[in-house]
């Protein structure tokens, strides 16, 4: 899979750009605020319907437009497949094939991504949440069906928190609105929590080994994807279900007391083992990089897998934050396979045969010129 032509209309610092790319490896080089980044964060927005930078939308569009929109023509093995989202103040509409979508979740996953930044190390050292979004974010592109899933139980997820706040402090008489939402909430939860375990079995089964390549078999990744209320992958739908159950009465009144949900797949986490060590806490920065690229380079492994597809990877302002060696092992993966877009302030410190037959876009105040 390659995108072959971008074009942007009042998208962020572009009123206007239309751009045709090489299937192999595209760099945009210039100074920082120019706006390369803009040009890669929306290739990832056409992609996910989301950006990786901002949750605010609004910031997607040109600062005196209504709307922004971005369109691309990407290459498929059944042929070329135009795609397009417009961006507005009130929502996103997707089109397949010039074909309006009745929702995002039908559109997304049309062209996969895989997004490299050095805010990517934040999945390895920063908070829970932010793993959350990764797990999210990188099974929603090969399963549509995740995403309706995930959709209803962040619904169902706000309703139930809505009614224990409006609830908060008091003593419960009628327990039957409170069991209706538990019900519903249960078996949303069990979707999520049992997707995620077969997904982050998949990337297990990627990232060990390439984590094992560029460590020169020193160490052992393992990932663990662990839930607040001890549930294994082992355990079936019923099981979940049940112990989830138990948990919810266990935590009912703590629930009750401060108004919100305390058990569920919203507060679980995922932990990266080298060497038996937790990678979070005790891994050195080198290691963390290392995790944080085996997490990407299993990513591209996975979907092109589950899709018969091989995604585009962009490398956003992330050569410069890898050493020799690391860097090389990049290039050497993706090297003449995957459809790749990096953005940086000089080339002149990569030192790559892949980096000689790149075409490059100089990037100046908004103006780009191809070179």
């Amino acid at each position: 899979m390659h995108i072959e032509q971008l074009k942007l209309t009042n998208y962020r610092n572009y009123d206007a750009l239309a751009l045709k790319f090489s299937p192999k490896i595209n760099v945009f080089i210039g100074e920082n605020a120019q706006g390369k980044t803009n040009v890669m964060e929306s290739i990832y927005v056409l992609a996910m319907a989301k950006s990786h930078r901002t949750t605010n939308d609004k910031e997607l569009i040109r600062w005196d437009s209504d709307y922004g929109k971005i369109e691309g023509a990407v290459q498929k093995r059944q042929g070329i497949l135009p795609i397009e989202l417009t961006i507005t103040k009130k929502g996103k509409k997707g089109k397949i094939n010039h074909i309006e979508q009745s929702r995002l979740s039908h559109y997304i996953g049309q062209m996969n991504v895989v997004m490299f930044a050095p805010e990517d190390l934040n999945v390895v050292k920063g908070s829970p949440q932010i793993r959350r979004r990764f797990i999210d974010m990188e099974i929603g592109q090969i399963s549509p069906v995740y995403l309706h899933d995930l959709l209803t139980f962040q619904k169902i997820l706000k309703q139930r928190n809505h009614y224990l706040k409006m609830n908060q402090g008091k003593t419960m008489t009628d327990t039957v609105m409170y069991e209706v939402y538990n019900e519903q909430y249960i078996h949303a939860a069990t979707q999520i929590i049992r997707k995620r375990f077969q997904f982050m079995d998949l990337l297990q089964e990627w990232a060990e080994p390439i984590h094992g390549g560029i460590s020169q078999e020193k160490e052992k990744l393992l990932i663990n994807y662990r839930t607040v209320v001890g549930i294994e992958k082992h355990h079936t739908s019923s099981e979940i279900e049940n112990f989830l159950h138990k948990k919810l009465v266990e935590a009912k009144e703590r629930e009750f007391d401060r108004g919100v949900t305390l058990v569920g797949p919203h507060r679980d986490d995922l932990q990266f083992l080298v060497n038996g060590y937790d990678v979070q806490t005790y891994g050195s920065q080198g290691q963390q990089r290392t995790t944080a690229l085996s997490l990407k380079l299993a990513e591209i492994e996975l979907i092109k897998q589950e899709t018969n597809e091989t995604p585009i990877l962009l490398l956003d302002d992330v050569l410069s934050e890898l050493d020799d060696y690391r860097q090389s092992h990049l290039l050497n993966t993706i090297q003449g396979e995957v459809q790749t877009f990096v953005t940086t302030t000089s080339v002149d410190g990569i030192h790559h045969e892949t980096m000689e037959h790149a075409q490059l876009f100089h990037v100046k105040q908004g103006a780009i010129e191809e070179s």
